[in-house]
């Protein structure tokens, strides 16, 4: 997945080009608004699938630049900025940005909002992010034994359906979508539940439970301990690593 670095300040820059390289991403660093623009034109390479954009550029404002990206381009954009004023976040978002993000930040929660907004677009792209080589747009996503549909939202083990409630199967699907994939706790709340209160993470955990007892495999969602989730593709085969029904 290629993604769009928009800083002006080269240390900066190369920290963040490493951890993000570490992490399966080819960043294009660009330190200008013009060059970000540039960048952006159309041409034979693979398309960015995020643009990090930070707001305090030597050429022209941030919020311009993101004006700017809008009346070229769809591409995801994620506002890296230490303004933390609501009224700089609102002005950002309403200019078309996708999220903004208020530095210092964590990493591991900017990795998955990069991966959030790039899921909404369909813009992941690259190896690993498809659970099956085979599967399309709107095609079921193959795991082993479990089958996930997504327009009819219907999950299957070995064939048999499982009925699941809406809410667990958004978890599922989130999973599912990329495994192997670490989902922090917060990620998972905020796309699934839409909400940012802690209380739901008992919520999330129940969630978690049930999903494992009603698909009969109870790792198939593995728990990162102090982190989050993510979702271990079974091997293929019948029934594998689903327990029996009990007596």
């Amino acid at each position: 997945m290629r993604l769009l670095l928009v800083e002006d300040d080269d240390h900066v820059a190369a920290a963040l080009t490493a951890v993000l390289s570490r992490h399966g991403l080819t960043v294009v660093h660009a330190r200008s608004g013009g060059e970000a623009l540039q960048a952006l034109l159309p041409d034979d390479a693979e398309p960015f699938a995020v643009v990090l954009l930070d707001l305090g550029l030597p050429d022209q404002d941030g919020f311009e630049v993101c004006g700017r990206i809008r009346k070229v381009s769809s591409t995801p954009v994620i506002m890296v900025t230490a303004r933390s004023d609501v009224r700089s976040r609102i002005h950002g978002l309403n200019l078309g940005a996708d999220d903004y993000v208020v530095k210092p930040y964590d990493t591991g929660e900017l990795l998955a909002r990069i991966h959030a907004v790039s899921r909404r677009h369909g813009t992941t792209g690259g190896p690993g992010d498809q659970p099956d080589e085979e599967s399309g747009p709107g095609e079921p996503l193959r795991l082993g034994p479990l089958t996930v549909e997504l327009p009819t939202r219907q999950v299957s083990v070995d064939g048999t359906v499982v009925p699941l409630t809406r809410k667990e199967f958004d978890l599922l699907a989130l999973l599912a979508q990329r495994p192997g994939v670490v989902f922090r706790r917060e990620q998972i709340i905020s796309e699934v539940w839409r909400t940012s209160w802690e209380g739901t993470g008992r919520t999330l955990e129940v969630h978690i439970a049930s999903l494992r007892a009603k698909l009969r495999m109870p790792a198939l969602i593995e728990t990162i301990r102090g982190v989050g989730y993510r979702l271990v593709a079974p091997a293929a085969g019948p029934a594998a690593g689903i327990r029996p029904p009990a007596p």
